[in-house]
């Protein structure tokens, strides 16, 4: 007999809800009375269009647009009291401690005495760590129940920060794995027609990002240079693959004026910004996936790409590589410093059809066990940890919490 769905009502919150996190409150909301709280309807930083509705789980939405000012803080601060006063959820889930939403989610649980569960995929390395701010974040996460993390790293992080190890449960960084593998394999059915439409070269390499330094793109068209060189020296009748880069921000133009200087804007295409819909396409018709970033807390294209069934070539900087990459298997981890390293691993996934076949057979069944049913099952443990022994807070450390929130 089927296990009955768990009553207990628990408000998730999150920034806004993108294609990731309705793939995780659906699952989750099948075994869970799940209700997603969304700060605000649309921001800037991620251009996904609005997705309406919400299929297992219900759904609240706080303000239309984010807007930077006092004013609008103090509104989502407002309305956040409001929506969870009338949801009167028994458990609260938060992104983290220091956005605007966590905290006013904070503030509520500690004011009406709610157990809250933080969600997070921060690691000890993702940035320069300051013991002040350390110390005051030991102080914050004391407030928790649990911690719902991305991986091996996040884990271990969180134990650093004080959350006891049988506290901490794996499965917040999941994609919707089924779409991107069902996505590439009808891409790959459409080949021609895609290529023609899309204009995508014979076979290349792709990566997918925002245009920021932190994604270490300007290193990514070096070592893409260092490729072609390479590969034509060790083989003269090789043909180099091309690069796609999926994505816009600031960086643009300087990028654009790079592949330029180092004399590849014929193989370096870039299409700009692509709506969820259109993703699969360019993921099932490309050879692999490449992501440099310095510093990546997880790295979600890379779980979209292993669903797409492709190796995965990941800086070792992003906290998903020690969990989703086995070197040699599915792909290879890389200093994102050295584009030497990076050059010659763009060379072996390339040179040979077979094993790049097989290795993204390898990414298909590892990211299976890291779906969106991974998040449900993470939760659920965080949830029923805390029921079985809520943790008790000192009311003058709640009093001290509440302050140091607002420093953050």
């Amino acid at each position: 007999m089927a296990n009955s769905k768990n009553t207990t009502v628990v408000a998730v919150v999150f920034w806004r809800l993108g294609p990731y996190h309705h793939a995780r409150l659906n699952a989750a909301g099948r075994i869970l009375t799940i209700v997603g709280v969304e700060a605000c309807g649309m921001e800037n930083t991620y251009a996904w269009d609005r997705i309406d509705g919400a299929e297992n789980f219900d759904r609240v939405t706080l303000t239309d647009e984010f807007i930077p000012t006092r004013s609008w803080r103090k509104k989502l601060r407002s309305r956040m009291f409001n929506e969870l006063d009338r949801i009167r959820p028994e458990v609260l889930i938060v992104p983290g401690w220091g956005s605007t939403d966590a905290i006013a989610g904070i503030d509520w649980a500690i004011q009406r005495k709610i157990p809250v569960i933080c969600m997070s995929e921060s690691t000890a390395w993702d940035e320069r760590r300051n013991p002040i701010k350390e110390w005051i974040k030991r102080r914050i996460l004391s407030i928790f129940t649990a911690a719902l993390v991305g991986g091996t790293p996040h884990r271990a992080y969180m134990e650093q920060l004080g959350i006891p190890a049988d506290r901490v449960f794996l499965g917040y960084d999941a994609v919707d794995n089924d779409y991107f593998e069902r996505g590439s394999i009808l891409a790959r059915s459409r080949e021609s027609d895609l290529r023609g439409s899309l204009n995508l070269p014979r076979s290349y390499f792709l990566a997918s990002a925002r245009f920021v330094p932190k994604k270490n793109l300007h290193r990514l068209l070096e070592a893409y240079t260092a490729y072609r060189l390479e590969s034509r020296d060790q083989n003269p009748n090789f043909q180099p693959w091309d690069l796609i880069l999926l994505g816009d921000g600031p960086l643009r133009k300087e990028l654009e004026s790079l592949r330029l200087d180092l004399g590849i804007a014929e193989f370096v295409h870039m299409p700009g910004f692509k709506q969820y819909a259109d993703l699969p396409s360019y993921y099932g018709n490309a050879g692999a996936f490449v992501h440099a970033s310095t510093t990546e807390q997880w790295g979600l294209v890379v779980n979209e790409a292993m669903a797409s069934g492709l190796p995965v070539l990941v800086s070792k900087k992003c906290g998903c590589s020690e969990d989703l990459v086995s070197n040699g298997v599915n792909g290879w981890t890389f200093d994102p410093s050295d584009t030497d390293e990076l050059a010659e691993l763009m060379t072996q996934v390339s040179s040979s059809e077979e094993r790049r076949r097989e290795m993204g057979k390898h990414s298909l069944s590892i990211i299976k066990a890291w779906g969106p049913a991974h998040f449900a099952t993470g939760l659920s443990m965080a949830i029923d940890a805390t029921i079985a022994n809520p943790v008790k807070t000192d009311p003058m450390l709640l009093k001290l919490i509440l302050k140091l929130l607002l420093l953050l």
